[in-house]
């Protein structure tokens, strides 16, 4: 395992990070205490540092196991918590960005992880209700009582984003260094926006659903129900080609084919690029050791080009229209091959 520099940050953490959201039996389909130690074991084992957990994770078990599983080298690790999800049903302060619900949250996740202190805080989704200086204002505070080392944001439009950092590097506090995104070869929306912005703003990346919710691992394939079942999950007929896809790759490599979605996501860094840290999550120890084996896992120029071909997206308005010859030619007077450009981003 080697690590990576949070974003504009000096923090390092592990290029794959470990997500708890199956820590706890409570949403009927996690893992038991046991089977979490043992998983947060491996993942500790082969030199990972940095733990992904939200309040609302397991009702708030996966915080407590986390706690549990660091409490004998609490420094040593990198623990990321999240607030915004509901706590409480009925009541509108139990949820949402707004600094009621962010200190409340965080005392809470405090208490569950039997901590001190939060090494990153992650607000877990925008909700387009709370001024964008009111949530860096109490982020900041936090910061600057020392509950909370980092800010991420995840689940976010790159235009407030965006919006944010400027404001808080304008006033002088704490910027987002980190933003949680879905992101895979099923789906590379984020590539539209949200990833350029990252490029350009030094912000780390860390993809959940990396696998597609499953879909990239090919057992909706496998199964001859695949195109019912597939529907029910959200898979459709373009997802399972790009499966079939990644199957064809991984059975010429010799490697799963989760190693294989996972090694592409890892390949999306581009040189002097905020890192992509991809979030794995498991039930169970021998998927998250397959996972793992990504590391090891090297896609030629072939590879990926056969992957980009058949899980490519149209990037849409204004990105297309100002990639076109037409536009370079009028932008550039046709000098646009003769000029090395670090910053291109297409």
């Amino acid at each position: 395992m080697r690590y990576k520099l949070f974003g504009r940050s000096g923090l390092r953490v592990s290029e794959l990070a470990l997500g708890t959201m199956t820590f706890g039996p409570e949403w009927g389909w996690g893992a038991d205490k046991e089977t979490s130690q043992a998983l947060f074991d491996l993942y500790a084992d082969a030199g990972g540092n940095f733990i992904d957990t939200a309040n609302r994770y397991t009702e708030g078990t996966a915080e407590k196991y986390v706690g549990e599983f660091v409490a004998s080298d609490r420094e040593h690790f990198v623990v990321a918590s999240k607030y915004t999800l509901k706590m409480r049903d009925g009541d509108p302060n139990f949820g949402g960005n707004q600094r009621k619900n962010m200190m409340q949250s965080l005392q809470a996740s405090l208490k569950r992880l039997n901590t001190d202190y939060l090494d990153i805080l992650w607000l877990h989704a925008w909700d387009f209700t709370t001024p964008v200086e009111e949530v860096l204002r109490g982020l900041d505070d936090l910061v600057r009582q020392g509950t909370v080392l980092y800010v991420g944001i995840s689940d976010t439009p790159a235009w407030v984003v965006s919006q944010a950092n400027a404001i808080a590097d304008l006033r002088g506090w704490s910027r987002f260094v980190g933003l949680q995104i879905r992101y895979s070869l099923a789906d590379r929306s984020a590539e539209r926006d949200l990833l350029p912005m990252a490029r350009a703003l030094d912000i780390a990346v860390t993809p959940w659903s990396v696998l597609g919710a499953g879909v990239l691992t090919g057992k909706y394939n496998a199964d001859p129900q695949a195109s019912g079942r597939a529907a029910r999950w959200g898979a459709a007929e373009r997802d399972l080609a790009i499966a079939a896809e990644v199957r064809a790759v991984a059975d010429e490599i010799g490697c799963s084919a989760p190693q294989v979605a996972i090694a592409w996501v890892l390949n999306q860094q581009k040189p002097h690029a905020a890192p992509i840290i991809p979030i794995l999550g498991a039930t169970k120890p021998h998927q998250l050791a397959d996972n793992l084996g990504a590391l090891d896992v090297t896609l030629s120029a072939e590879h990926l080009a056969r992957l980009e071909a058949v899980s490519a997206i149209d990037l849409g308005f204004p990105h297309e229209f100002l990639t076109s010859g037409g536009v370079k030619d009028l932008v550039f007077g046709g000098t646009y091959d003769q000029i090395d450009n670090h910053r291109q981003i297409y």
